[in-house]
Formats: C-alpha cells, structure tokens, sequence
C-alpha cells in the first residue's frame, strides 16, 4: 500500500511496529511493580532536561547531562541485574520452549501436593517452623548445593523429623523435585522486599526472596503463629486456614499438563493476562 507524498507502508513495516508494540508491552510488564519503574521515571527527566538544554542552547549544562546519560547507560545493565535475570529466566521457560509434562510427572506432582499439604498442617499444629520449595520449570541447584543432599521419597514422617527443632537441617528450606526430596537445609536469598506484617520473618523472606528470582512455589510455616502461606512470582498470600484450600492452591500453581497448542501460546498469554489476575494474586481473595 503506497500512501501520498512517497510514503510506503508494507506488509514487514505492520509487522515491525505488532511486533516492537508487544516487545515493549511485555518488557513495561515485567518492571511493573519493580524499583525499575522509579529508575526509568529518572532516566525519563534526565532526558527531558537534556532536550531543553539543547533547545535552550546551554551548552554546558547539556555536556554534562550527556556525560551523565552516557554513564547512566553503561551502569544500567547493573541496575536492572534482576530484571535483567528474571526476564530471560521467564524467556527460558516460556511457552515456545515448553513441553508438555508426562503423566508420570503429573502423578507425581500430585502426590507431592498431597503430602506436603498434609505435611505442612501437621507441623503447623505442633508450631513447627518449616520452609518447604517445589521446584519448577527453573532448576534450583545452587540452592540444593547449599543443603544437605538426600534424595529421599517425600514423605510427612521425614518432613516431620527435618523441621523438629533439634534437628540439624530445621532451620533451612527443603526442595522437593516430584516426589523426592532432594536437599535439606537448604539456604535461600532474602528478599528487599519492605513487609509490613509483624509476623512475618526470616522464612517469608526468604520465601519471597525465591519467588523472585525463580517460578518455585514456596510453602511457609510460621513458627510463632503456626500460619501457614504460598509464596509464588514475588507474591505471598495470605493465611490459609484449612489443608483442603492449600492443596487446591497447590495444584493450581504448580505446572499442570498442557497440550503442544497450549504450550506454544505461552509467552502471549502471559503477554495478554495481567500479572493481578494471576492465580497467585487471587489467594488473597
């Protein structure tokens, strides 16, 4: 199609500008909610007092926000380290890469789901602290390394035994991978997240310390209250009160099995879905 005044538009120029339009879509929604927001806010003045230095023809006030950009952007990579991670993590794992999982894999994921439910309101009746990690799509090795290996059959028995308090691993998380524990002990990075709740301590943080930086789905049982939460995408629900609904919520975030159609469509639904409406934003309600 050829527009007045020489002007072409194409079938790739359409194209280019869906597909840059969904590019800086996806990137907008990975920052929001982020302290990268405030960061892009500030380069956004300092280009704007730029621009009216140029126009204004002060030279050197505009030397010295071109020196000041100019470092700004070699630094920005560090800045947004990250977002950085965290967005090829999610590119890693997305849909285009995806496979769908095998029915052994499932079964397992539900059997897990069921123990640690059970596992996690038994402990939390005995106000046992406990900081249980269900591995996903992003492998956890540097986490398992810093435990103690087991590769043992998940099990309420054992995780019981792990999260006494005289035990020597209680103090540290538990990754599940399936139906096995594959390390105990395990030292997880703490979150900079401000929260605000008194009741939640080191566990929560380190919880959601996880949660941002991986798609673990972590479960949180608190010594002093006995509460027991899900920490998942950098989010922590609130208190669930009955081993019934924290299975359902389980089940609901850890990976189900997907056809190849589905699993081809996953990093635009994750681009059409606001991050509010997914399924770990709605255990607050």
């Amino acid at each position: 199609m050829t527009l007045p005044g020489s002007f072409s538009f194409t079938l790739p120029d359409a194209i280019d500008i869906i597909a840059t339009s969904i590019l800086a879509y996806y990137l907008l929604l990975l920052i929001r909610g982020t302290r990268a927001v405030q960061i892009m806010i500030g380069l956004f003045v300092l280009v704007i007092v730029l621009a009216l230095s140029n126009l204004l023809h002060l030279l050197v006030l505009a030397t010295v926000m071109q020196y000041l950009l100019l470092g700004t952007a070699v630094t920005l990579p560090i800045v947004f380290q990250p977002e950085l991670r965290r967005a090829l993590e999610q590119i890693g794992r997305g849909g285009f890469l995806a496979r769908p999982q095998t029915t052994e894999e499932t079964l397992a994921a539900s059997e897990s789901v069921a123990i640690i439910s059970q596992g996690a309101f038994a402990l939390s009746r005995d106000r046992i602290g406990a900081l249980i990690v269900i591995e996903q799509a992003t492998g956890l090795r540097e986490f398992l390394e810093s435990g103690t290996q087991m590769d043992a059959r998940l099990s309420i028995p054992l995780l019981s035994s792990i999260f006494t308090p005289r035990s020597p691993l209680h103090d540290g998380a538990v990754i599940v991978r399936g139906a096995t524990i594959e390390s105990a002990g395990c030292y997880l990075p703490l979150s900079d997240a401000i929260v605000t709740d008194r009741h939640f301590g080191t566990r929560h943080r380190a919880a959601l310390g996880l949660s941002e930086q991986t798609d673990a789905v972590i479960v949180i049982v608190s010594e002093e209250t006995g509460f027991v939460s899900v920490a998942r995408d950098g989010r922590l629900s609130v208190e669930i009160d009955d081993e019934e609904r924290l299975r359902k919520v389980l089940y609901a975030c850890v990976r189900q099995t997907r056809s190849p159609r589905q699993a081809a469509g996953g990093i635009l639904a994750k681009i059409r879905i606001p991050r509010a409406n997914t399924r770990t934003e709605k255990l607050r309600t």
